[in-house]
């Protein structure tokens, strides 16, 4: 559901004005601690960012994708952990209860994903199948009106914290895509434990961590939609979605990188002269600068496109791909203009400089979506 341009002018300045007046002034805190404020938190749920492309209905905003992305790329500006937080919520972590859920699950859970008051973790990822979704081993088994999952996830953001987990399990032992099923498992469920939060390279304060699940009980009503064998598809049908938010995230990272860049450049002096003169501080601005248009055009392309209902699977890939790889060049750039005071923690470009290398691996590697890429252009050429 489309806004008008009044109100979504107005959403946008007010998203921009949070990140610049309470996110930035606590990037430092939540590098040091890895937790973020509880009145940040707040702050984010008081503006709606965990129910962004939740319906309305059921107490979200109800972005379309055009408008969801440009949210995105305003929350880029500032360190990657605060947006992962609600990150799960708008995309994976309620998007699968969107697309396939009953009704019954949809208003059992959307509106506490779309408040902030239920954090949402998708838990696909396991020790032995990360790019080959396909592999997963965690198994459930129907006994009575029960499932019983038994597996491992692995590397599962917000799952620290998180109150519903969407799960995707093997419920035929085949090699099938419908022999995946997925199922909605509330934190506290017993049998299902935590491991320790994962020390990580960068975006210290999103925290991921191993799911287990040890003869884990479901109710049958926990099969998303009632229906077995609907998980690898849904899956994919979210991965597609949220390879253009993350997209649209590295434009916004970009952004920031390189306005950090030019300002350091306008003001660090040598040979008697503002660094930002010399011919090859410039190159790096202007290379950047068009990665980042052509990344920001990509990305919206891709989004109105489909906003219309089109099959956007070639294009998401092609988004992830190139802004993933983008962001991650103009981190190196970034941290090149700033010299020495680039590799000192000081300084915020050595903090993005690690978060972005995440980019280039979640939502699926850059080599999946060359893959991804490939396949769907051979098959718009008939092959």
């Amino acid at each position: 559901m489309a806004l008008d341009a009044e109100t979504l002018t107005l959403l946008l300045d007010a998203v921009r004005r949070f990140v610049a007046d309470k996110l930035v002034p606590a990037e430092h805190e939540l590098a040091e601690s890895g937790v973020i404020p509880e009145s940040i938190v707040a702050g984010m749920r008081e503006l709606g960012l965990f129910g962004l492309s939740i319906d309305p209905a059921y107490g979200g905003l109800g972005l379309n994708m055009v408008e969801e992305v440009q949210v995105a790329m305003a929350l880029g500006h500032t360190a990657p952990a605060f947006r992962s937080l609600a990150g799960t919520n708008i995309g994976i972590g309620s998007q699968a209860i969107v697309l396939a859920g009953t009704e019954a699950q949809r208003e059992r859970y959307l509106p506490r994903l779309a408040s902030g008051e239920l954090i949402g973790s998708f838990a696909l990822t396991e020790p032995d199948a990360g790019s080959d979704a396909m592999s997963l081993r965690t198994s459930a088994q129907r006994d009575g009106e029960h499932y019983v999952l038994n597996g491992t996830k692995r590397f599962i953001t917000n799952a620290p914290v998180a109150g519903l987990f969407t799960v995707m399990a093997r419920t035929r032992p085949d090699r099938q895509s419908d022999a995946i099923s997925c199922f909605l498992v509330e934190a506290g469920t017993p049998g299902l434990t935590l491991g320790k939060p994962d020390k990580k390279m960068g975006q210290a304060g999103s925290l991921t961590c191993d799911v287990v699940f040890d003869n884990c009980r479901v109710p049958a009503e926990a099969l998303l939609g009632g229906e077995e064998g609907n998980g690898f598809r849904t899956a994919m049908r979210v991965l597609d979605k949220g390879r253009l938010h993350i997209s649209a995230l590295c434009v916004g990272i970009a952004e920031r990188l390189l306005g950090d860049a030019v300002r350091y450049a306008a003001e660090r002096k040598q040979f008697g002269k503002p660094i930002a003169e010399f011919q090859l501080i410039q190159a790096m601005i202007a290379d950047s600068q068009t990665d980042i248009y052509a990344a920001r055009t990509m990305v919206m392309d891709a989004a109105a496109k489909r906003d219309r209902g089109e099959n956007t699977t070639l294009e998401a890939a092609c988004c992830k791909l190139f802004a993933s790889e983008m962001v991650g060049r103009v981190a190196d750039r970034a941290v090149q203009i700033h010299g020495g005071a680039g590799y000192i923690s000081e300084y915020a470009v050595e903090r993005f400089y690690r978060d972005v290398r995440l980019f280039r691996i979640y939502e699926g590697t850059s080599q999946i979506q060359q893959l991804v890429i490939a396949r769907e252009t051979m098959k718009a050429h008939g092959v």
